[in-house]
């Protein structure tokens, strides 16, 4: 086990969505220290894929592992530890104040009914909360409500509640939904620093050169994996013509890629 590199991943995965195939015979590793953009058309099995990779779902055939143990023996609790998710749109109580939503998910798999803790809370979690808000960049306000909060800081403030735990996989979907430019490369500047730390992010995204900036790129097609590897090698004209049904121009600028759809 200790020889194995550290991972999350999908082992020949099939998951249906009521009678559909939505994810068929995938297989995919996204490693630990490692920025990995999930991408395709509408349709093709991302979010169904993420899912599954966290649990969430259902398992028709195949197998998740979380560094070589097969995710089905993981008690909730090291789940918890080991996988965070930050939804599209992350919903957070508006009446809330910052620094308590951060603190709740120190908590993941240690509270009853989602309510009550089951463990007293340390100088620990104190520290692991006020480090998840200077990591996020969200101490500054982290007396204010949520509701006060631009949708950019939201989405940070999620962020930092999916970090609190110290997990080892980061999975987002669509977290660059609905933010402007701006915020949206700012999400991804936070998610490359964690990467730097050890973090392994795999996330969900519909602008392909926000992906363009991951380390490592899945296309998926109706349900399959059509191509996977470093951007330059995913992000090519006939790759995207396949799996989009559009004409691309890829362009190398300096050490990053730009797609220019040309229909």
């Amino acid at each position: 086990m200790s020889d194995m590199p550290a991972a999350l991943e999908a082992a020949n995965l099939h998951v249906r969505a009521g009678d559909h195939p939505a994810v068929r015979g995938v297989s995919a590793a996204f490693a630990a220290g490692q920025f990995t953009a999930v991408i395709g058309p509408n349709g093709a099995g991302k979010s169904t894929l993420l899912r599954a990779l966290l649990g969430l779902t259902a398992i028709h055939a195949g197998e998740v592992r979380v560094d070589g143990r097969p995710l089905t023996t993981l008690t909730r609790a090291e789940r918890a530890r080991d996988l965070a998710f930050l939804a599209q749109g992350e919903p957070l109580p508006d009446s809330a104040r910052v620094r308590d939503v951060v603190a709740l998910g120190r908590g993941a798999g240690a509270w009853r009914w989602g309510l009550i803790p089951t463990r007293p809370w340390t100088q620990e979690d104190e520290d692991a909360v006020k480090t998840a808000l200077e990591r996020t960049d969200t101490r500054q306000f982290a007396g204010r409500r949520v509701s006060e909060l631009s949708g950019g800081e939201r989405q940070r403030v999620g962020l930092a509640r999916a970090l609190v735990a110290g997990p080892r996989y980061l999975l987002l979907d669509e977290p660059t939904n609905h933010l402007d430019l701006a915020y949206a490369l700012e999400l991804v500047r936070h998610l490359r620093c964690e990467v730097a730390g050890g973090l392994g992010v795999v996330a969900v995204l519909h602008d392909l050169n926000l992906a363009a900036r991951a380390d490592r790129i899945v296309l998926l097609h109706r349900g399959q994996v059509l191509a996977a590897g470093a951007p330059d090698t995913v992000l090519t004209p006939a790759h995207l013509h396949a799996a989009y049904g559009v004409r691309t121009r890829v362009v190398h600028d300096a050490d990053r890629l730009l797609v220019i759809p040309e229909d």
